[in-house]
């Protein structure tokens, strides 16, 4: 599971790189085990702190890639010193980097300083689609994105957990990422989607992005056009009303996931107010459970401001008596006190400052616990029976949370519903219905349904490839990162227009691949053990009864609209 992180890579200069069957050797090196940037920041995490191990599985990682990749745990003490002198480079290449620029920029530095550091930033540092002559390098990257990388065990208990008490009422659940990110609103220039202060924090961001080249606009922008482009995530109230139009009840079990929504609880009032059961991991958790998977950490002093410490009686008599001559003026009164809870957040410095100050050692570690909640809802969101994106990097960036998400839905769980709504297409349904969006015309719930319909369909897959592949194949790991078994029925290929396969058309699995697959099914097969009686339950609902309950919704929204839409 590859989450939206910036990670330190750092190579050297020992071993060889042998890549199965073409024996392609990119790098004379051997990996070293990375580091996430966000978490090496956050130091005093906890005693027992290894960077990598925070949320992945170390020994799973090594072992998975044993066969393709030399790895250590860590430099030889030489080295190491070294890397605290920062003596050997740094190169951050870009999502589109060539194999070529890794052999002709990045090996000539390796082989002078022995070791070198790749800064990888969004899960990605090559360009998506490969020639055909590297398909065993792509498969690769398949094997470390959905296979190597795995979760540490305490997280995915943790959401294992969470999954069966989602499901323990025998409904299914659907995941919710608002992608309401402050960095997401800065640079596609929303501001005004939002008021007061967010709008502020919005710009102060994206004047930060233009400052250092990452936006290349102007400062203020017309976010109601942006909106209309279909550049700015869709709001919590829309989702509801879209979800609404395809027929979920009011008491659809919606998991909200993300550490972050920008604008707060306030921001899901209208989904709340529609569909009651909205959870996410503090109300299915308790502070225990969570405490427990952050681990034991050092004490930090807090970074609220402290007042100044009481004056005696004896200061006070010799500050009046050096004030001066009398009569004096009576003081200023005193300015609005800020209390504790308005600087609690990362927002408390704009009541008082221009400039945001620098992250403080506990916001450093605020940051690394939301990494591990992100982990959590991450893995909730891909077993979850539907997931529906508030916003998703369709073609238009780097590959984030949620089109992660989809991407690991698409290669692990491609039954299930994955909506993918064209943000361009829902702006302008919801501009016609501008003035009576909760009691929309029946033409308009119809348009609406059948637009998500076929974005959760193979209509949706093909056209999400054709944007987000050439990006990051995270997002759309087919056809490179599947095969076909004897007995899967062969799927109509579909090409773009330049004759790229986009979907279907995978080859036949490798024999070992198709025993390893037999013997995973018996193992399933087997009755299990009574200390795995809380594991994540299978799903036995058929697909002639998950028709005949869509069908009934789609019958209640039928009757809903009738009573809501008395102008119809």
């Amino acid at each position: 599971m590859l989450l939206p992180v910036s990670i330190i890579v750092l190579f050297m200069q020992r071993y060889t790189v042998a890549l199965r069957r073409y024996n392609l050797q990119l790098l004379n090196a051997t990996l070293v085990i990375p580091e996430i940037q966000a978490t090496t920041r956050a130091k005093g995490i906890s005693p027992k702190f290894k960077s990598f191990s925070y949320l992945y599985d170390e020994d799973h990682f090594i072992d998975a890639l044993s066969n393709d990749v030399a790895i250590v745990r860590g430099l030889p003490k030489d080295l190491r010193e070294a890397r605290k002198k920062i003596k050997f480079p740094t190169v951050s290449p870009r999502n589109s980097a060539t194999p070529e620029y890794y052999i002709t920029q990045v090996l000539p530095r390796l082989v002078k300083s022995k070791v070198i550091g790749i800064i990888v930033n969004g899960g990605n540092c090559l360009q998506s689609i490969l020639p055909t002559s590297l398909e065993e390098f792509q498969r690769l990257r398949c094997r470390v994105a959905f296979h190597a990388l795995r979760l540490r065990p305490q997280i995915q208990a943790l959401g294992s957990q969470i999954v069966g008490r989602l499901r323990a009422s025998g409904r299914p659940y659907l995941a919710y990422h608002p992608g309401l990110l402050r960095d997401t609103l800065a640079f596609h220039g929303c501001a005004e989607l939002f008021q007061d202060i967010h709008t502020e924090l919005v710009q102060h961001r994206r004047n930060q992005m233009i400052k250092r080249g990452t936006v290349k606009e102007q400062l203020t922008v017309d976010s109601v056009s942006r909106k209309m482009a279909g550049l700015c995530p869709l709001m919590p109230e829309e989702v509801g009303l879209l979800l609404q139009a395809l027929g979920y009840p009011p008491t659809t079990i919606i998991f909200l996931a993300g550490s972050e929504t920008f604008g707060g609880q306030r921001m899901l009032i209208p989904l709340r107010a529609m569909f009651a059961n909205l959870v996410d991991r503090t109300s299915l958790c308790s502070q225990k459970e969570l405490s427990d998977l952050v681990g034991p950490e050092d004490p930090l002093a807090s970074d609220l401001p402290q007042p100044p410490p009481p004056k005696s009686e004896k200061q006070l008599i010799e500050e009046w008596k050096r004030a001066g001559p009398r009569p004096r003026p009576l003081p200023p009164p005193p300015a609005r006190p800020f209390y504790a809870h308005e600087k609690e957040g990362w927002y408390g410095w704009i009541g008082e400052n221009d400039t945001e100050p620098d992250a403080s050692p506990i916001e450093f570690r605020r940051q690394a616990h939301r990494l591990l909640w992100d982990a959590l809802d991450y893995f909730v969101s891909v077993e979850a029976d539907a997931f529906f994106p508030g916003f998703h990097n369709d073609g238009s960036g780097w590959p984030d949370y949620s089109s992660l998400i989809m991407g690991h839905r698409l290669y692990q769980k491609p039954y299930g519903i994955t909506y993918r709504p064209d943000r361009k297409i829902v702006a302008a349904l919801f501009e016609n219905v501008s003035d009576h969006r909760y009691h929309p015309p029946r033409n308009w719930t119809i348009a609406a349904r059948e637009h998500l319909n076929r974005s959760a369909g193979v209509e949706g897959v093909v056209s999400s490839a054709m944007l987000s592949r050439p990006v990051s194949f995270l997002s759309h790991p087919l056809p490179e990162c599947s095969c076909r078994t004897p007995k899967s029925p062969a799927v109509q290929p579909v090409k773009d227009s330049n004759g790229r396969l986009l979907f279907g058309g995978e080859k036949e699995c490798p024999d070992w691949m198709v025993r390893s697959l037999a013997m995973a099914s018996a193992k399933n097969s087997e009755p299990q053990n009574e200390d795995y009686e809380d594991e994540l339950p299978e799903d036995d609902s058929s697909p002639d009864m998950q028709q005949e309950s869509d069908r009934s919704d789609v019958n209640k929204s039928s009757e809903q609209d009738e009573e809501m839409d008395p102008d119809d």
